[in-house]
């Protein structure tokens, strides 16, 4: 086992922390209380390789694994995590769908053109009234010849509005037959294809988050992915990479409000000393800093399995739900390390603190993980 990073992972640790440095962190909060989605920070992380990271130079992209990936989210979400998670959804949902399940004519026409961000991909599974549930989904596609016609829409999807390509999972069969959907790419200006209302959230709120409807259209079957029937089999593996994503994301977010912590707690002087002398900050910065190893190697034991081809499915749900719920605690924390101060827009750890909330929800809540978990567990 090797515990530190490698040159790779080295290099692009500090190639994204002077990157957002002078690109990202000088607009956080304009960004934030406008919530902006800056498509042109992303054709920037595009032209440096960050968006097309797990797909391989045959596709213009960089060929890079998992321990590097999350080396990626980590390190923009310490700064940023709104723009972590749009990298990410980006990266291992709209991107990684069609690089795993795509046949070569679909990766050559869609890969080049995501991996450097001169296409943006947004991911559609989650409708109104299936969420966890999503063998329940209402949106159909009906054949018609060589197309389908699509009706229904999809909702809290990451880039509904920018997005170039959404790779979108439909229901081809019976409603709760987990072999009844099929996955599709849609092209912006497709007839029928257009977004709806954008959400107005808690946190996260540079990144995108909007509704996909779908009114009679026609998408011909050249852009399914995979054979008829195998959209949620997909899902569920795609899935398994994106909660490393998430992970990841969790991860920065808690390393970001922890670093912020501790810098403070050192500053911050009470009775004539700083306040990272009294037991009571000093306990709490001890767990924060435990926790956060703990969910970082998690995480990069479902890297590891991933990159070996082994199967992720419990690594990637126990590294998902650990990380997400540690860096809520540690935003959490961090606040109340800052009292009053941590409450205001002056200090970052309330932006940690909000945007936090979404990692223990998005790609499978706690509660899904831990069905994931002990299922996997009960079988051996």
């Amino acid at each position: 086992m090797n515990f530190e990073y490698n040159e790779t992972q080295k290099m692009i640790a500090d190639s994204i922390k002077d990157f957002a440095e002078q690109h990202i962190r000088p607009n956080i909060m304009e960004w934030d209380e406008k919530q902006h989605f800056p498509v042109d920070l992303f054709k920037k992380l595009g032209e440096m390789g960050y968006m097309g990271v797990l797909v391989p130079e045959t596709y213009g992209g960089s060929g890079l694994g998992y321990h590097e990936y999350i080396t990626v989210i980590e390190e923009i979400s310490k700064v940023d995590p709104s723009i972590g998670l749009s990298v990410a959804a980006h990266n291992s949902l709209c991107t990684n769908h069609i690089l795993t399940f795509g046949n070569e004519e679909q990766k050559k026409k869609w890969l080049p053109k995501l991996a450097t961000a001169e296409f943006i991909g947004a991911w559609g599974l989650t409708e109104h009234n299936t969420g966890s549930d999503a063998g329940g989904m209402n949106t159909t596609a009906v054949k018609d010849g060589d197309h389908w016609i699509v009706n229904g829409a999809k909702n809290f999807i990451t880039h509904a509005k920018s997005g170039d390509v959404a790779v979108v999972i439909v229901r081809t069969g019976e409603k709760g037959d987990s072999k009844g959907m099929t996955a599709f790419v849609f092209e912006k200006g497709m007839e029928g294809f257009t977004s709806g209302r954008k959400e107005d959230k808690l946190g996260m709120r540079a990144s995108e988050t909007a509704e996909l409807i779908f009114d009679n259209c026609r998408i011909p079957d050249a852009n399914r992915l995979g054979e008829v029937g195998e959209g949620f089999i997909q899902a569920m593996k795609v899935l398994d990479g994106g909660r490393i994503s998430i992970g990841a994301l969790s991860l920065g977010i808690a390393k970001g409000a922890y670093e912020a912590a501790l810098k403070y707690s050192k500053e911050r002087y009470q009775f004539g000393q700083p306040i990272s002398s009294f037991q009571g900050i000093a306990f709490k910065l001890a767990d924060m800093a435990t926790e956060i190893e703990a969910s970082e190697l998690l995480l990069h034991k479902a890297a590891y399995l991933k990159n070996t081809n082994q199967k992720v499915t419990l690594a990637g749900a126990m590294g998902k739900m650990y990380s997400s719920e540690v860096c809520v605690k540690v935003s959490n924390e961090a606040v109340q390390i800052h009292g009053g101060y941590g409450y205001t827009k002056d200090f970052p750890v309330e932006k940690f603190y909000r945007d936090s909330k979404l990692c223990t929800i998005g790609e499978g809540t706690t509660e899904i993980q831990k069905l994931v978990i002990s299922r996997n567990i009960l079988k051996e």
